[in-house]
C-alpha cells in the first residue's frame, strides 16, 4: 500500500488531563482511587515508583481512563520537555493524566499505536513537537491545534508494524549500550570512594592541595564578534555545551576559529581539564570533560592543566568527583560563577602517588568500555534508523 499524507490530528486523539488541587490527592491504595500521572512520570519509560492519586469522581469521561497503548505527552513545562512522550504499559490499576500532561491515543484502524510512539518519539518529530510550544515567563505551553497540525506521512499498516519492530530491537541495543555506560561510570565513582573516601569532607585526612599548586588555572575567551573574519574551522571553540555532557571527553564544538581568531584566543592541548564556571544553571558549575585535542574556549570556561608530575587524568577524575566543594565557592546568584582566582584558591584532597596510578587504572579502563560502546557507527544507528524508517 502506498504512504498517506496525513495531519496528526486525522490520525490521534488528543485528550487533555485532569486538573485538581494539592488537598484533592489521596493514598493510591485507598479504595475508589485512580492514580494520576504526572510530568515527572513522563521518562524514556512510564515511571511508576512514585504515584499519586485522586479519587473516582474527578474522572468525569470514560475516555480519561489510561488504555495499554496510550501515549503520555508533556504538554506544560520547560521548553527543551514539551513534547517529551512516554508509552502506557499493561497497568494493573486505573489510571489517568495530570493536568500538565496529555493523551495522544490513535485512532482505531488509523495509525498503528507503536508505530505511532517511535514517530513522535524520533528526533527529529521532538523537535518539530517543541516548536510547537509558546513561551511564556516561566514554562512553555503545547500549542494543541499546531500540534494536530504536524504532517505525517503514513505507510502501509504492515510497513508501520515492520518499522515499529525494527526501531525497538534498535531501541533496545541503544538503552543497553547506554546502561553499559552508566554502569562503567559508576564502576569509576565506587572505585574512587572505595580508594580515596569522599574528596569534599576528606574523612580520611589527606592532605590537601590548592588548584594552583597543582595545575594551571586559565579562562577563555571571545574573539571580536564583529570582525567576522575572527571565526572560521582552524581551531574549534568550545563552549560549555560540550561540556555538560554526559561524557568524559570535549564533544565537537558547533564553532571554531580562523586563523586570526586563533591569535588572541585562549588555547589549550590535549590533557587539559575543561570546567563550566558561568552558567545560567548552578547546577553546571563545575561541570567538567577532558581534552583530547588541542582547542580553544569561551570566558564560561576555566580550564586546568596538570602541572609537572602529575597525570591529567588523575587531575581530571578528583575535580570530576570534587564538583561539590567547586559549586561551595561559587558565588550566590542564579546564573552562579567561580572566577579564575577562586578557583585557584580552592583546596582538593592529595592520595599518595600509588592511588592516583590505580586511579588511572581504572579511568582508563572505563574510557575504553566507552570508545567501544560510543563508536560513531553504534552512536548515530538508532537515528540513522527513525529517518530512514519514518520519512
Amino acid at each position: 500500500m502506498r504512504s498517506r499524507n496525513k495531519k496528526l490530528g486525522d490520525v490521534v486523539d488528543f485528550i487533555r488531563g485532569i486538573t485538581f488541587k494539592p488537598e484533592d490527592v489521596v493514598g493510591v491504595d485507598k479504595r475508589d482511587a485512580v492514580v494520576c500521572m504526572r510530568t515527572k512520570n513522563i521518562q524514556e519509560e512510564l515511571e511508576v515508583n512514585d504515584l499519586i492519586a485522586v479519587p473516582e469522581s474527578f474522572i468525569r469521561r470514560e475516555e480519561l481512563f489510561l488504555q495499554t497503548g496510550d501515549i503520555l505527552i508533556s504538554s506544560a513545562n520547560s521548553w527543551n520537555l514539551v513534547g517529551k512522550v512516554a508509552r502506557v504499559p499493561v497497568l494493573t490499576y486505573r489510571a489517568t493524566a495530570g493536568g500538565f500532561i496529555a493523551i495522544v491515543r490513535a485512532k482505531p484502524g488509523a495509525i498503528e499505536p507503536e508505530y505511532l510512539y517511535r514517530w513522535l518519539s524520533s528526533d527529529a518529530n521532538q523537535t518539530a513537537i517543541r516548536a510547537c510550544g509558546r513561551q511564556t515567563t516561566n514554562i512553555s505551553n503545547l500549542s494543541v491545534p499546531r500540534f494536530l497540525d504536524l504532517p505525517i506521512t503514513l505507510p502501509g499498516w504492515a510497513d508501520q508494524v515492520r518499522a515499529a519492530t525494527i526501531l525497538g530491537k534498535a531501541d533496545n541495543l541503544r538503552r543497553k549500550r547506554q546502561e553499559a555506560i552508566r554502569l562503567a561510570d559508576e564502576f569509576l565513582k565506587a572505585e574512587f570512594f572505595d580508594l580515596v573516601g569522599d574528596p569534599v569532607t576528606n574523612p580520611r585526612g589527606w592532605p590537601e592541595r590548592s588548584i594552583s599548586e597543582i595545575g594551571v588555572v586559565t579562562t577563555g575567551n571571545t574573539p571580536d564578534r564583529s570582525i567576522e573574519a575572527n571565526f572560521g574551522n582552524a581551531i574549534e571553540w568550545i563552549k560549555s555545551d560540550n561540556i555538560n555532557t554526559p561524557s568524559h571527553w570535549l564533544t565537537v564544538a558547533r564553532e571554531g576559529l580562523s586563523a586570526q581568531g586563533m591569535k588572541g584566543a585562549r588555547k589549550v592541548s590535549a590533557g587539559a581539564t575543561l570546567m563550566t564556571c558561568i552558567a545560567g544553571s548552578p547546577s553546571c558549575i563545575g561541570n567538567v570533560a577532558m581534552a583530547d585535542r588541542r582547542v580553544a574556549f569561551n570566558q564560561q570556561i576555566n580550564a586546568v592543566t596538570a602541572g609537572d608530575g602529575i597525570d591529567p587524568k588523575f587531575l581530571y577524575v578528583l575535580l570530576l568527583f570534587s564538583k561539590a566543594r567547586i559549586q561551595a565557592a561559587s558565588t550566590n546568584s542564579m546564573k552562579g560563577m567561580v572566577s579564575k582566582g577562586t578557583l585557584e584558591k580552592i583546596r582538593l584532597i592529595w592520595p599518595p602517588k600509588m592511588l592516583q596510578e590505580r586511579l588511572v587504572h581504572v579511568f582508563d579502563k572505563v574510557a575504553t568500555l566507552r570508545s567501544r560502546m560510543e563508536d560513531a557507527g553504534q552512536l548515530h544507528l538508532f537515528t540513522s534508523l527513525q529517518a530512514e524508517l519514518l520519512a
